[in-house]
């Protein structure tokens, strides 16, 4: 990957592309890239939506080559939602295709000021971009039929739905799956708004005649690869769990520890979890010829997706993640699996962030505006969204505001981001990262549940506050960095685990680029990202007092532990003291 792409969006006579080296941003990948491009490059008080601000979107640093777990997307840019920098990322097969074109980043830059709609084919033998105004509001799963129409099944497509270009700040980014499916999302943040702004509907990307790219010890990468692969497949969680029942099998696990939030966070526990639960939904896949283990790229061994049949065993929607269910579920009291997949389907066609949404849902229920349980509701009310009704624009403008408009007191954000599917009242670490990640409410920012709920790495009492800082700050730092590399997260559990795993990452980055890098120099990665992130957020008017949960958690006590958030403000200050 030896090549910037740029693309002017707003150039005279038209978008214009160029390509250049990566200059200053060389050894940067994922989020690295994004983050740096963002910081030095886009006024932190320009308009999200102006012709300033830019959208990047970068493979890791393995990403195109045969490690395993390597397909991970970055899409970063200043944020619709938070007003600060933002980083989402995806998995699907953009990363590698793109990894494999030679591309280290494509930035969009500027704004067409027609008003078009614009496609991107990029393939090894040169870029075309053109007008394309039929594709205008088409739904993802209609844009990637046109365009395996046009360009055939070889392709990997990135998109946004009818919400980017709506430019509602639930908009998600859209990357294809292995059965060229609009399944897997840059969900967070509004990143497809942005793109919307921009004019893009889609990028199509075509690596044939191209293969992986080659590293410099291939013998060494070989044996780091394969202790690597041994490692994940080894351990409890990413070779049994997640395999067999996806990320929800996390549901009877945090409703059984009183951290689900239910009924937009005013308990910890939902009556009906059982019946929305990993374990459940990985049964009816069977039954209806579905699939409960499946990969959402290839070279992904944790195989942690899957495939969702009706009764009539006719696909509705991918294997939906944990934080999907609870967010369509539980959180507004829903236990009908077909409900939450029909949910899921709606918000990867229309491009919408599901966490958002769900919390939205949930905010709007508290209001009134539905009752909660009520499944045909909700999915009316995502109808309005993906029809950009009034009702539907507020919505899908996110639970911050959809709370302003409804005078909702409790509303789960922060930073303007909705916060996912485990209460910070019963999670205290998790709710230190929610506090103080750059990226807002963000549960991947800094993963607490790993060590305060699944014991991965050490363990930390959940219920107290001592501890959490700590945990929090090297889970922060740890993320930054693994979300350079293109790796999947879920790797965190057998690398916070298994030293000998965490050691084979290292030595995958060092026999591919002829590095002497250590855990050391990997920290300080992290560290570095967070602090151009940090001091993008400050120069766009963000304080300590931004660091901090909506009071409701320290003053409402969560049942069933009866616990506030006790993490007192000054230890949040110090979180990234280092």
């Amino acid at each position: 990957m030896d090549m910037i792409l740029r693309i002017d969006m707003g150039a005279e006579g038209g978008p214009a592309a160029r390509t250049e080296a990566p200059g200053e941003y060389a050894g940067y990948g994922g989020r690295a890239m994004t983050s740096a491009i963002i910081s030095k490059e886009v006024p932190p008080l320009c308009h999200p939506f102006g012709a300033e601000n830019k959208l990047v979107i970068a493979p890791g640093l393995l990403s195109g080559t045969g490690a395993a777990m390597s397909g991970r997307l970055s899409v970063g840019c200043k944020s619709p939602l938070t007003g600060g920098i933002k980083e989402a990322n995806s998995g699907g097969q953009a990363a590698q295709v793109l990894g494999r074109l030679g591309y280290a980043a494509i930035v969009l830059e500027g704004k067409p000021e027609a008003g078009h709609l614009y496609k991107i084919l990029i393939k090894k033998d040169g870029i075309r971009i053109e007008e394309d105004n039929s594709l205008r509001m088409l739904p993802n799963y209609d844009l990637i039929q046109r365009m395996k129409e046009q360009y055939g099944d070889k392709i990997a497509c990135i998109s946004i739905g009818p919400a980017g270009e709506m430019k509602l700040s639930a908009a998600s980014v859209a990357c294809t799956d292995p059965e060229l499916r609009p399944t897997r999302h840059a969900g967070r943040g509004g990143v497809g708004a942005v793109m919307g702004a921009k004019g893009v509907k889609v990028i199509v990307l075509d690596d044939s005649g191209l293969k992986n790219r080659q590293p410099k010890d291939p013998e060494k990468f070989r044996e780091a690869n394969k202790k690597f692969v041994a490692g994940l497949s080894s351990h409890s969680v990413t070779g049994q769990a997640l395999p067999a029942y996806g990320t929800n099998v996390l549901t009877n696990i945090v409703n059984e520890a009183g951290a689900y939030p239910t009924f937009n966070f005013q308990q910890g526990q939902f009556q009906g979890a059982s019946k929305i639960s990993g374990e459940t939904f990985a049964e009816l896949e069977t039954q209806r010829g579905g699939n409960p283990s499946h990969p959402c790229h290839r070279g992904c061994v944790i195989r942690c997706s899957g495939i969702y049949n009706d009764k009539n065993g006719n696909y509705i929607s991918k294997q939906p993640e944990y934080e999907t269910v609870w967010a369509h579920g539980g959180n507004c009291g829903i236990d009908d699996p077909d409900d939450i997949a029909l949910l899921d389907f709606m918000d990867d066609n229309y491009g919408l962030d599901t966490i958002e949404m769900g919390a939205a849902i949930g905010v709007a229920m508290q209001a009134g505006i539905a009752r909660f349980g009520d499944a045909e509701a909700a999915v009316n009310l995502l109808k309005e969204v993906g029809e950009g009704t009034p009702l539907g624009k507020i919505l899908g403008s996110g639970a911050a505001i959809t709370g302003k408009v409804f005078g909702v007191e409790n509303v789960p954000v922060v930073k303007g981001q909705a916060l996912p599917a485990y209460d910070p009242r019963a999670v205290q670490g998790i709710g230190v990262t929610y506090a103080t990640s750059t990226m807002g409410g963000d549960h991947t920012a800094g993963y607490c549940i790993a060590t305060n709920i699944l014991k991965c790495g050490g363990f930390v009492d959940p219920l107290q506050a001592e501890g959490q800082v700590e945990l929090s700050r090297n889970l922060q730092i740890a993320t930054a960095a693994i979300d350079s590399t293109g790796m999947c997260l879920f790797i965190a559990f057998a690398v916070l685990d298994q030293p000998e795993t965490f050691q084979a990452l290292v030595d995958l980055l060092n026999s591919f680029y002829g590095l002497k890098l250590t855990g050391d120099d990997v920290s300080a990665l992290g560290r570095k990202i967070l602090d151009m992130e940090r001091d993008f957020n400050r120069r766009a008017g963000f304080t300590k007092e931004h660091d901090r949960l909506p009071r409701f958690f320290t003053r409402e006590p969560l049942y069933p532990h009866n616990t506030t958030f006790m993490v007192k403000d000054a230890d949040l200050d110090r979180v990234f003291d280092w």
